[in-house]
């Protein structure tokens, strides 16, 4: 049994599924992609039983079929051959022999049968985005998820539909990042569901920052999310958990605003952080009218001080900050100027940007 297609056609395929497989498995058959030959067009299939990845490539194939290759080995040496190059797999059994020139590599399989389905259950809600806006907003929220934290629920991102509006937001108990877009969700849109670190990183992977891509689809049931796109879909099971009310943690106290230019600001923050302590990265703010102290030391009894022209004209105030969860917040905020919202030296500051992109952070602050 004979597959024919090229190097061009079937590596971005590889590389879309391919990056789901972890290194280390609970079953072998894991460390395969499913490949599922029907009608001239084959789907390569990945999953790590959490995720799915599926995507199509045309091919020529005398006969429908069902197989499966070591996903790291097949991806290798597809990358390591000639750009145009033109290959043919010939399945024989447990083996499968991938020839593209004068090359020959013989791979060995594993039943097909055996290979896991994530099946998603029934979708109760859908909405339809653009995939660069999509986007956006992942990469405005994703680095303020928790890492392995014992709150499993805060180890994931958190995605609100309502009519209207998709939310993203994302906290590590310490900073929060919350981002909205404009939808055109149906009037009975109600979503709240919790989408696991792994996801979140590879859906956001998937998606295209083009103006041009064709939307996608969500579909929400009570377990799974199911994306789907032209030639593909990617399915991922939902967090089981109640997110906190983060609500509670933006501030409703009137802030003074400081606003600054957001790239002095980033670069003033890098060249201080230097000399800050390295297990607890503080840095002091002394904020008075029209001007900016920046200030951090450590133990070795070394010290930074920069003087930052900012606009501000509230009370003085004295304030300290992980600056490792400030410079993550303006490496992905938009707009020339940034705007951070100060009440007191024990309340959360706000940041949000110039450019209003629907984007606010919230940032709690240390003592130093």
């Amino acid at each position: 049994m004979k597959i024919t297609t090229n190097r061009k056609e079937l590596l971005p395929a590889l590389l879309q599924v391919g990056s789901v497989v972890e290194k280390r498995q609970t079953l072998p058959v894991l460390a395969n992609i499913l490949f599922r030959v029907e009608k001239g067009l084959m789907t390569l299939i990945a999953t790590d039983l959490e995720v799915e990845i599926k995507t199509t490539v045309n091919v020529s194939a005398e006969e429908d079929m069902e197989f499966t290759l070591p996903a790291r080995k097949v991806v290798d040496i597809c990358k390591a051959l000639g750009e145009d190059s033109a290959l043919e797999l010939d399945i024989q059994g447990d083996k499968t022999i991938l020839k593209s020139g004068r090359g020959r590599y013989t791979l060995s399989t594993l039943p097909a049968a055996d290979y896991p389905n994530l099946e998603a259950a029934v979708a109760t809600q859908k909405i339809r985005v653009a995939q660069n806006k999509l986007k956006h907003l992942l990469e405005k929220t994703q680095f303020a998820m928790a890492q392995q934290d014992v709150r499993y629920y805060l180890n994931g991102l958190l995605l609100e539909g309502r009519p209207g509006k998709l939310r993203a937001v994302a906290t590590d108990g310490h900073r929060l990042a919350l981002c909205d877009m404009k939808t055109d969700a149906p009037e009975d849109l109600d979503i709240q569901a919790i989408v696991p670190r792994k996801a979140v990183i590879e859906l956001n992977r998937l998606l295209s920052s083009s103006d041009e891509a064709p939307e996608v689809e969500l579909q929400f049931s009570n377990s799974h999310m199911q994306v789907e796109f032209p030639s593909g879909s990617f399915t991922t099971k939902l967090v089981d958990g109640r997110y906190p009310d983060y609500a509670k943690v933006i501030p409703a106290a009137n802030a003074q605003e400081l606003v600054a230019d957001r790239e002095a600001l980033k670069g003033a923050l890098t060249r201080t952080a230097i000399l800050s302590n390295e297990k607890f990265r503080g840095v002091r703010f002394k904020v008075e009218s029209g001007m900016l102290h920046l200030m951090a030391h450590n133990p070795e009894h070394e010290e930074a001080e920069e003087d930052l022209e900012v606009d501000y004209s509230g009370d003085e105030l004295t304030i300290g900050f992980n600056v490792s969860y400030l410079l993550d917040v303006l490496s992905v905020l938009g707009g020339a100027k940034v705007n951070l919202g100060l009440i007191d030296a024990t309340a959360s500051c706000v940041i949000t940007s110039s450019q209003d992109d629907g984007a606010r952070y919230v940032v709690m602050p240390m003592r130093i």
